[in-house]
């Protein structure tokens, strides 16, 4: 190379030590920042610079409002010590001034510690590892009822945080008081980048902008931007920075921007983001792992597998499923008894273990389903077709094999892999016909009658060991086939059929948790749902007494029991209300090691074993059943990381986190939907029920659209109006009219868009009249026909 056309080697450094060495070395040496700042073709760079010196961004008035955080080594000892308790920070929705810290080990005194104040929160954020201090007993505070989102845009407002925190703190009795702390330390901090939008400063030509993220518990982020303009009304993401002690508000810097606002496929981006859910195509490596195509059964995928395709298989699903995971078969042996098999795709033949392919299904852990679209956990090539149990082709599928008597009694048990070619693809309702039908007896009707009589002496029993039946209101939208938009929706309705397919679907998992646990009591992975605490159930209890009905929790059947008898003549809609309540006293049901616990019993099922076994397509967790049931029957070989407990109990960690945040995005989409459906159909007035009353508001449920939102009593610019909250029967009386848990209201719902970022349904008090309070209604548009009932299972 020439000497006037050599490289010229410059060194970016934020160390000042070596930029000193380098420049007396005469190398070129710039910072960081120096660098980017030369780069003058491209201004937008300098918005992605992270706020590095804390110095140089507190704020000029400089007054310190936190105090400071302990260093690690302090905090180590104080935890040792007893001083302090190690936990995870977890930041309230609807309280900006209010936290609880999860307290990790055994420390079943403390388990939950509350957190009232800003000062008290100390800077901590959404599921940092904190340290705190319990506060005295004099200090000790209970959770507060009142719903406080951070509106303000000023950073002096300070003294308005304080005047609120006094609001927080109202007369309680003893009982209600909570132990209460204060973070002292920031053990590990858990940031990510968030999505939200800009809430532009006032003052005109400046750089420094608030950022407010979609996700309310987290705080608003400062951050320096030049294109203040072009990313307003936008959705963006933003890194926080750190965290100065007189700073009201956490630094960071600006990172991309996601596009507009209110835009289907941004919303579904922020969506997927903000809830973790791996959504990039599959790359090459994950595509390589694939069967080559045109793919056929081979003589060596016959090894180990019995040939079922002469049985008459068929498959009962939703209409338009193509990922079919379970296909079903009964029919009548010649001693009498009845076979019945179930039949589920086999995935692990496709995954093998540790390869790219099984990395990345392990990674995403469940199919995540949205109103519009279909995340996959495994490539479609295997979700939609190979492993689909789709009719009139051979696939290969793992079989659960029983042999009953007629009163559905299990006399043998059976574990095979196997090929099978199903006779039909059925949708509930197609099933549900057959099985009606007089004039129909062809060898698919008949299998089907003897599943559905079999089925129903099985939940009949179920039910009678106290499994529990709860209900949740489940919505569908009908999409217009051009626009993609929501026009109508209509309620779930769930046939004898549904339940058929779920009872074999319950007796499948059982029978393979039982087999895998014997074979590997250390290692089985198992699902369990924890008996909720006594004090869970205190809303629904309280609520059920209003109404002059007992409802009993000490044993899940007598749960179960107690809501089939709160029945109310006159309003038949109480007991679906009960139910709904009852599944929010819920606790989540997880995954876990065998060899890692020792309490494994499924509450909502009543079943002392469970583990998930008949959707691997859309389950992670079923793939690792499989493995597991393939080697204890002798159909495939293990691997070392299926056998080690810590392994497994890291998988089923990731699981429970993937599974969660799954249902989570599954609602934001619903929510999503349904503000699009009321920003085309305008207001309208519906009935409601009230779920919970709180200290200035009331949660209702409109079963017309399974739709639960808040009427708020307290406006701002509005003189308030006279509140009395009671928590013990639970009341809020307004001016002159008391409001309890069930009573029926007429809202008013129209879609508010006056925070483009948190657009929300709005609701509005019709019936009952409360002068200044309701709004008068126009009710020509109105449904007046009573909601209807139905129910759900819980806890698969």
């Amino acid at each position: 190379m020439s000497a006037d056309n050599q490289l010229q080697v410059i060194f970016i450094t934020n160390d000042r030590r070596n930029k000193e060495k380098a420049i007396e070395e005469g190398i070129p040496a710039f910072t960081c920042e120096e660098y980017v700042k030369s780069l003058t073709a491209n201004p937008e760079l300098i918005d992605r610079l992270a706020c590095l010196s804390e110095e140089g961004n507190e704020i000029e008035s400089g007054k310190i409002i936190f105090s400071e955080h302990l260093p690690l080594s302090k905090l180590q000892q104080g935890i040792k010590s007893g001083t302090y308790l190690q936990g995870t920070f977890r930041a309230s929705r609807e309280n900006y001034l209010e936290a609880t810290v999860w307290i990790h080990g055994d420390n079943e005194e403390n388990k939950e510690i509350i957190l009232q104040g800003l000062k008290h929160l100390n800077r901590a954020i959404h599921e940092d590892i904190v340290a705190v201090e319990l506060l005295p007993k004099s200090q000790w505070v209970a959770p507060s009822s009142v719903v406080l989102h951070d509106e303000g845009q000023n950073e002096e407002d300070v003294e308005k945080e304080e005047e609120r925190e006094r609001m927080l703190k109202t007369a309680v009795s003893e009982k209600m008081l909570k132990p209460t702390g204060r973070v002292v330390g920031i053990i590990k901090r858990n940031w990510r980048p968030y999505c939200g939008m800009l809430s532009k400063s006032d003052i005109k030509e400046s750089r420094r902008h608030l950022f407010t993220p979609a996700d309310k518990r987290i705080p608003r982020i400062r951050i320096e931007t030049r294109q203040a303009s072009t990313l307003e009304g936008r959705r963006i993401i933003v890194a926080i920075d750190g965290w100065p002690r007189n700073s009201r508000y956490p630094n960071g810097h600006f990172v991309r921007n996601l596009g507009d606002v209110g835009e289907k496929e941004t919303e579904t981006e922020v969506l997927l983001l903000e809830h973790d859910v791996p959504h990039q195509p599959f790359s090459q490596a994950v595509l390589s792992f694939l069967p080559k195509m045109p793919w056929s059964i081979t003589e060596k995928d016959m090894k180990n597998r019995e040939d079922l395709r002469h049985l008459c298989i068929c498959s009962v699903d939703p209409p338009g499923c193509t990922d079919i995971d379970d296909a079903l078969h009964c029919r009548e042996l010649e001693n009498g008894n009845l076979e019945v098999g179930v039949h589920i795709a086999d995935v692990s033949h496709f995954i093998r273990p540790g390869n790219a392919l099984d990395q990345e299904s392990a990674r995403r852990g469940t199919t995540v389903y949205l109103c519009e679209k279909r995340i996959d956990m495994v490539p479609e090539l295997l979700s939609s077709n190979l492993c689909s149990l789709k009719c009139d082709v051979d696939r290969l599928a793992f079989s659960c094999i029983w042999e009953m008597n007629h009163n559905a009694e299990i006399l043998k048990t059976k574990f095979t892999k196997s090929v099978i070619n199903s006779k039909a693809s059925l949708t509930y309702a197609e099933a549900q016909l057959r099985i009606d039908s007089a004039n129909m007896n062809d060898d698919i009707t008949t299998s089907l009658r003897g599943l559905n009589k079999l089925a129903k002496i099985l939940k009949k029993r179920r039910i009678e060991k106290g499994a529990l039946t709860l209900s949740s209101p489940e919505v569908r939208f009908h999409m217009d086939s051009e626009t993609h938009d929501p026009i109508d929706l209509q309620t779930k309705e769930l046939r004898e059929t549904n339940s058929m397919v779920e009872e074999f679907m319950l007796l499948a998992n059982i029978s393979v948790a039982k087999k895998i646990h014997e074979e590997f009591s250390e290692h089985a992975l198992l699902r369990k749902h924890p008996a909720p605490p006594p004090s869970n159930y205190e809303i629904l209890v309280k609520a059920a007494r209003s109404r002059n009905l007992e409802i009993k929790t000490d044993t899940a059947k007598s749960l179960a029991e107690s809501l089939d008898r709160a029945e109310s003549p006159t309003f038949p809609y109480l007991n679906t209300l009960l139910r709904i309540l009852a599944t929010r006293c819920m606790m989540q049901a997880v995954y876990f090691c065998s060899g890692m616990d020792n309490d494994f019993h499924h509450y909502g099922l009543a079943s002392p074993i469970y583990t998930h076994f008949t959707s691997p397509i859309r389950r992670y967790a079923d793939v690792i059943v499989h493995r597991l049931l393939a080697v204890a029957i002798g159909a495939d070989c293990t691997y070392p990381e299926l056998t080690d407990k810590h392994k497994l109990a890291d998988i089923c960690k990731n699981l429970n986190f993937r599974h969660k945040m799954a249902q989570y995005a599954q609602r934001a989409s619903v929510a999503f939907h349904t503000q699009l459906f009321f920003k085309s159909k305008g207001i309208v007035s519906e009935e409601a029920y009230i779920l919970f009353v709180r200290k200035n508001a009331i949660v209702v449920l409109i079963p017309k659209y399974g739709l639960e939102g808040t009427v708020f009593f307290e406006e701002k610019d509005k003189p308030n109006p006279q509140l009395i909250y009671d928590d013990e029967i639970p009341s809020l009386k307004i001016e002159d009219t008391v409001f309890h848990v069930f009573d029926k209201v007429k809202v008013k719902i129209m879609l508010d868009s006056s925070n483009l970022q948190h657009q929300k349904i709005r609701m509005s008090l019709v019936e009952p009249q409360i002068p200044g309070i309701s709004i008068p209604t126009d009710t020509s548009n109105m449904d007046l026909n009573g909601p209807k009932k139905k129910k759900m299972k819980l806890g698969k």
